[in-house]
């Protein structure tokens, strides 16, 4: 009998890989692939993707979802434990969240030089001036994330 990978320790290339997966799905109702997982003590809680589209919500990123998951999973807006797996770097709304959230770390793919706020554009994570900081690992499985983005978009034009 096989182990469920979401009560596993897996790496964090794994767990992209897992993201990339749910990133996938988001391509489906015709949303940005990109797909996050929240994982507390090496078990995944929440896994989801970008649902703008589908529901018309502006704030219906992965991020957002996958915390809001989270959460009720655990019953606490407190994920101190918890680690952030997500394909594209967080934009402000998202890496605010992880922020209020209490995350403990954040594992990105691709990098947004437009919006992001884990490195890119701005550093949410170690903002000194907010009352939590975080860790970030960025680029794991970067080149793939990546490429999600771009075949999205040059399918669409």
């Amino acid at each position: 009998m096989s182990e469920n990978p979401a009560t596993t320790s897996l790496d964090d290339a794994e767990l992209m890989a897992l993201a990339i997966t749910e990133a996938k799905a988001a391509t489906a109702h015709g949303d940005v692939p990109v797909g996050a997982l929240v994982v507390i003590d090496g078990e995944v809680v929440a896994s989801r993707h970008n649902e703008r589209e589908l529901t018309s919500d502006p704030t219906a990123h992965a991020e957002l979802l996958a915390i809001r998951d989270a959460a009720a999973a655990i019953g606490s807006w407190r994920l101190t434990n918890a680690t952030v797996v997500v394909t594209l770097e967080p934009c402000p709304m998202c890496a605010g969240a992880i922020q209020q959230a209490r995350v403990e770390r954040v594992v990105f793919g691709a990098a947004d030089m437009k919006a992001g706020a884990c490195g890119s554009l701005y550093h949410f994570g170690t903002d000194p001036r907010l009352n939590h900081e975080f860790e970030v690992q960025h680029g794991v499985r970067g080149e793939e994330c990546a490429s999600l983005l771009t075949d999205f978009f040059a399918a669409r034009r």
